[in-house]
């Protein structure tokens, strides 16, 4: 634990020089560090495609708890996990929080490398029913695994997170398991996702998957973002990264939100067609 925080510190000499380290954590300005350590990066390296600095978001509840949510530029989110009595408390959690794993992140055992994917594929195996061999082909769960790992050589596991978060919601949404049954190979489909991002569009179209999966399963969507309010709740008290949890809410808000405005329109036309045929009466 001391070698990591020597390590953070000696981050923080090199990205935010005028600082002094040892007070890092302490700062309760730690916004504007948050703020000037991303800065910093862009600047230096670029480290992300994706365009954007940090970004706070705050619920509004009547009165404390309150949470507070920072997005990072590559879009990696976080939360306060402490028990906040003011909203701006509550942001300095989340920036602490934010701070903690941006630096952790710039360590070299976070980094994608030959030893690393070696382990990593490992631990796969170990936790599954495959074998090694598996590794080698890409048509199954660990040679996709291994694949996408070889792709993303030398890259950061925050930037290996934003391509995986795609991964990770076209499953939850049963997206992937459509396309293999179109015989699409797990290589194509990393190859054509691996080319785009998570934006409004890409939300959009999930949002409209789900709103498929309602007409099958009435009252689905409610249900899905019960658990999903209930899993951001829990990982963002853990101190955990949340923008898989957070993004499972705003694309079944999104769906649920169509859904109203859809029976809305419904029950308006209905309305207005009663009192046309009234006029025949």
């Amino acid at each position: 634990m001391d070698r990591t925080l020597e390590s953070l510190q000696h981050i923080i000499s090199q990205v935010l020089p005028h600082r002094d380290p040892a007070l890092a954590f302490k700062d309760l300005n730690v916004v504007a560090m948050l703020q000037e350590f991303w800065e910093s990066k862009q600047k230096q390296k670029g480290v992300f495609s994706s365009e954007g600095t940090v970004v706070y978001e705050s619920l509004n509840p009547p009165g404390p708890p309150f949470v507070s949510y920072v997005t990072l530029p590559g879009g990696s989110c976080f939360g306060n996990f402490q028990y906040c009595l003011s909203r701006a408390e509550a942001r300095r959690d989340a920036a602490k929080v934010a701070l903690i794993n941006s630096l952790f992140n710039e360590l070299p055992c976070r980094r994608i490398t030959k030893e690393f994917i070696v382990e990593s594929v490992q631990e796969a195996v170990s936790s599954t029913s495959g074998s090694l061999h598996d590794a080698d082909d890409p048509s199954t769960s660990i040679g996709a695994y291994h694949y996408m790992l070889e792709s993303n050589m030398g890259k950061t596991m925050l930037e290996f997170q934003e391509l995986m978060i795609v991964f990770q919601l076209l499953h939850w949404n049963e997206s992937l398991k459509a396309l293999r049954e179109t015989k699409c190979s797990r290589q194509e489909v990393i190859s054509y996702y691996s080319q785009y991002s998570l934006d409004e569009r890409m939300r959009s179209h999930m949002a409209l998957d789900w709103l498929m999966k309602e007409q099958e399963t009435p009252g689905i969507i409610s249900q899905e973002l019960q658990v999903a309010l209930r899993e951001l709740e829990e990982a963002r008290k853990a101190g955990q990264e949340l923008r898989f949890y957070k993004e499972k809410k705003e694309i079944l808000g999104l769906a649920l939100s169509q859904l109203y405005s859809d029976h809305a329109i419904t029950s308006s036309n209905d309305d207005h067609l009663s009192l046309a045929l009234s006029g025949f009466r």
